[in-house]
C-alpha cells in the first residue's frame, strides 16, 4: 500500500510538472508576450508622451532637445519625477527652461500649473519656430565640419548623443497603424515670438497666499490635488514653480525648514501617487541659498534631479567663448552646466545618462534653441602677436617668407 502510494504520487507530481510547462492550445498566429519581473507594465500613450529607450517608462520633453539628451539616458523627463534648476547671478537662463517646459505642456495639450506668477507669466511664453529647410546653410555647415581635425569631430553638439530623436507615434497611430507622419515630442521654440493659446487651453495659476501666520505651501498641495482628482485619468500635468523661496515672491515663513521640507516631502509622494500623470521642475536662486546651507541640501535629496547653471560674466564670458573652439557661425557658450543629480531607477545604478556626463557641459540660450554640449579650450595657440601680424600680411596679399615657413 505504501508502494503505491509513493507510486501515485511521483504520478501526479509528474502530471503537475508537466502540465506547467506545456503551452496549451492557443493560436499560433497570436504573439505571446513576455514577462518580466522589472519590465513595468505597458501603459497606453498620449501626445507628448514616449517610452524610456531604457526601460520603457513613459517620459514626457521637458521642451529643450538636449536637456533631453542627459536625463539619465530616457531621452526626456520620466512622468512622475520631478527636476530643480538652480542659478547662480542674476541673470534668468533657468527662467528659459521653465518656459520652454511650460510651452511644450501647452502644446502637446497637458495641464500646466504654474506657482506664484500671474497671467502675464503664460502671455510671455515663446512660440513654435517656423521649420526652415536651407540648404545653404547646411551645405556650409558641412564644409565647415570638413575642416576639423577628426581627433576634435567629437566635440560636436550634444544633439548627437542619445536622445536626440524628436519624434515619436501617438497611441492613436500606433494602434491603427496609421502610416501618418509621426507626432513631435519636442518642439522647436523661438522666444521672440509669442505662443498663441488653443481655444479652450487653461494654464492654472496658483497664487501664493500672502499670509504671515501659517506655511504657505498647503494650498499649492490642495490645488494640484484636486486639479489631478477631478480631470480624467490620461491627461498629463506639469507643475513649474519659478524662484523657489524668492523674497519677492515667498513669505518669510516659506524658507523654514518645517515649512519648504514638508511641502518638498507631500510634492514627492504626490509624485509617486500619479507616476504616469504629474511632473514638476523647479528653479532655486543660489545667489540667495547657496549649496554650501543644509537647507539646500535637503532641497537636492528631496529632489529626483538637480542641475546647476554658473553663468559666465559678461567681460570674462567674451575671452573664455572666443577660445572655447568655436566658429564664426557658432553660437558662443554663456555658462556652465553642471549636473548633481539625476533619476535613477534600477539597482545597477539607473540608465547612467550618457557617456559625456563626466565631461564639462556649457550651455548657449539664443532665439531658437536651449544648447547643452561640451565645453573645452583649444590647444595653446602661442605666439598670438605674430599669428595677428601673419593674418595681416595674408590679408594683404604678401607670401610668407621662408623663416615663417621653417620650424
Amino acid at each position: 500500500m505504501e508502494l503505491r502510494a509513493l507510486l501515485t504520487t511521483c504520478a501526479m507530481a509528474f502530471r503537475k510538472r508537466n502540465i506547467a510547462l506545456s503551452r496549451g492550445p492557443t493560436d499560433s498566429t497570436t504573439p505571446q508576450p513576455e514577462f518580466s519581473p522589472s519590465a513595468p507594465a505597458p501603459t497606453q500613450l498620449f501626445p507628448g508622451v514616449r517610452p524610456s529607450p531604457i526601460d520603457g517608462r513613459p517620459t514626457t520633453s521637458t521642451g529643450t532637445l538636449s536637456l533631453d539628451g542627459i536625463l539619465a539616458g530616457h531621452a526626456g523627463l520620466p512622468l512622475g519625477h520631478s527636476i530643480i534648476i538652480e542659478e547662480s547671478g542674476t541673470t534668468d537662463y533657468a527662467g528659459a527652461l521653465l518656459r520652454f517646459y511650460a510651452a511644450e505642456g501647452v502644446v502637446q495639450g497637458h495641464k500646466v500649473h504654474v506657482v506664484g506668477m500671474g497671467e502675464f507669466w503664460g502671455r510671455e511664453l515663446p512660440g513654435i519656430a517656423e521649420a526652415k529647410n536651407d540648404k545653404r546653410k547646411e551645405g556650409k555647415e558641412r564644409a565647415e565640419k570638413m575642416k576639423i581635425a577628426w581627433r576634435y569631430e567629437g566635440l560636436g553638439q550634444f544633439e548627437s548623443a542619445r536622445g536626440s530623436p524628436a519624434t515619436s507615434r501617438t497611441a492613436a497611430q500606433v494602434s491603427t497603424g496609421a502610416s501618418d507622419e509621426p507626432s513631435v515630442f519636442c518642439h522647436t521654440f523661438d522666444l521672440a515670438k509669442r505662443l498663441t493659446l488653443p481655444v479652450g487651453t487653461a494654464i492654472n495659476y496658483i497664487p501664493l497666499p500672502r499670509t504671515l501666520s501659517g506655511s504657505p505651501f498647503p494650498p499649492i498641495l490642495q490645488n494640484i490635488q484636486h486639479q489631478l482628482s477631478s480631470t480624467p485619468a490620461h491627461t498629463i500635468h506639469r507643475l513649474v514653480m519659478p524662484s523657489l523661496l524668492s523674497p519677492a515672491l515667498y513669505p518669510p515663513l516659506a524658507s523654514q525648514p518645517s515649512s519648504v521640507l514638508q511641502f518638498l516631502h507631500a510634492l514627492r509622494a504626490l509624485l509617486r501617487r500619479y507616476p504616469t500623470r504629474l511632473t514638476a521642475v523647479l528653479t532655486l536662486p543660489l545667489t540667495l541659498y547657496p549649496r554650501s546651507a543644509g537647507l539646500v541640501r535637503w532641497i537636492e535629496i528631496l529632489s529626483d534631479g538637480v542641475l546647476e547653471l554658473s553663468p559666465f560674466p559678461h567681460d570674462h564670458m567674451q575671452s573664455l567663448s572666443t577660445l572655447a573652439g568655436t566658429t564664426k557661425d557658432e553660437e558662443r557658450p554663456q555658462g556652465m552646466l553642471a549636473v548633481h543629480k539625476l533619476p535613477v531607477f534600477h539597482e545597477k545604478g539607473g540608465g547612467g545618462g550618457g557617456e559625456d556626463l563626466g565631461e564639462d557641459l556649457a550651455f548657449t540660450l539664443s532665439r531658437r534653441k536651449f544648447v547643452i554640449a561640451k565645453f573645452s579650450l583649444p590647444p595653446l595657440e602661442g605666439d598670438r602677436e605674430a599669428q595677428e601680424e601673419a593674418a595681416v600680411a595674408h590679408s594683404a596679399g604678401k607670401m610668407p617668407s621662408k623663416k615663417d615657413l621653417e620650424f
